[in-house]
């Protein structure tokens, strides 16, 4: 039977397996941001790790898992880049066939840092129904292994790692807010913090403009929502993930979702403050604490979890200009 569920044990054999491939990303405590965003600042910041984003975990444990005879037919993937180039990276380490079906209008920097490594790109429908099907099909005709970016007990387990990471720097953390998308990096982290029994309230952000699991939780089920365009292009959210929302449900205290305009002072707020270039859909958490969305007391300390910077200077600079193209305003 296909395992679906997920603890504590799996977040810590993971860690073990992907230790010696990965980068421990720093957690920077950010006293020049806690005046602004009204508490004491912490900041996990994933964008250091080897591939740009958090997403290395979670592929890694998940392709070290397949047999010799599944690696040498080649992994197959759908993603807006960043677990495309996690999957990419890990081929390359290992010498294996990669196909990665992206967005037809994926940031450039994440097609070009993808190719670079060695896959075989296939540009397709933003539409993650579209690409999934794509997926499928090749992986079919092929004989490929797909490595899913956020629907798979493994690829949680990886994601998780980020919180035992955060707990060993500092346990005494009041709040994680935590970017969701497909809900792998969420459910791994909330597993994690509260199978060790900590009381450490876990706030699952999102974009406005796609936030299926915000508005699946103010339904208490599941349901789809129509995305629109946004900056936070990683975020995209049409549908919950399956195997994540019950953890999801069981775990996390509370979501909040943050807009355009937020997003991007965000953005900002941590390239000046921190000096980090975090994309977008990183910085939703710190757009929550901006924007006001959460509730806080007197000193709380909140880690916001910066999934990932795979986001080009040239953006960087045009959104500090104001003259990001339309779609993206």
């Amino acid at each position: 039977m296909e395992k679906t569920i997920l603890t504590l044990q799996d977040v810590q054999e993971a860690a073990d397996r992907i230790r010696p491939y990965i980068r421990r990303t720093p957690l920077l405590r950010q006293e020049n941001m806690d005046k602004t965003l009204g508490c004491e600042v912490f900041l996990k910041a994933e964008m250091l790790q080897y591939t740009g984003a958090f997403k290395l975990r979670g592929a890694l444990n998940k392709i070290l898992s397949l047999s010799p005879e599944e690696l040498k037919k080649g992994i197959i993937c759908t993603s807006s880049g960043n677990h495309a180039q996690a999957c990419a990276y890990v081929g390359r380490m290992l010498g294996i066939p990669v196909t990665v079906i992206v967005p037809e209008d994926c940031p450039k920097i994440k097609i070009e840092n993808t190719q670079a490594m060695g896959a075989r790109v296939v540009l397709w429908e933003r539409l993650f129904a579209a690409r999934w099907k794509k997926v499928n099909q090749e992986a079919a005709e092929n004989g490929y292994s797909i490595i899913s970016s956020f629907d798979d007990p493994l690829v949680m387990a990886g994601q998780g790692t980020v919180a035992l990471e955060i707990l060993e720097d500092y346990p005494d953390i009041d709040t994680l807010l935590v970017p969701a998308s497909g809900g792998g990096l969420l459910s791994g982290i909330a597993t994690a913090v509260k199978e060790l029994g900590k009381e450490i309230r876990i706030i699952g952000v999102q974009a406005a403009a796609s936030a299926a699991y915000y508005f699946s939780h103010q339904a208490g089920h599941p349901v789809v929502v129509e995305s629109r365009p946004s900056i936070a292009d990683a975020l995209e959210c049409s549908r919950i993930g399956e195997r994540n929302y019950p953890i999801i449900e069981k775990y996390v205290d509370d979501f909040a979702i943050v807009e355009e305009e937020a997003i991007k002072e965000a953005v900002k707020l941590v390239a000046r403050n921190a000096k980090l270039i975090a994309e977008p859909s990183a910085c939703v958490g710190v757009a929550a604490l901006l924007s006001q969305k959460i509730a806080l007391r007197p000193g709380e300390k909140v880690c916001a979890v910066l999934s990932g910077g795979n986001w080009s200077l040239d953006m960087l600079g045009k959104l500090y200009n104001n003259e990001l193209p339309e779609a993206l305003h």
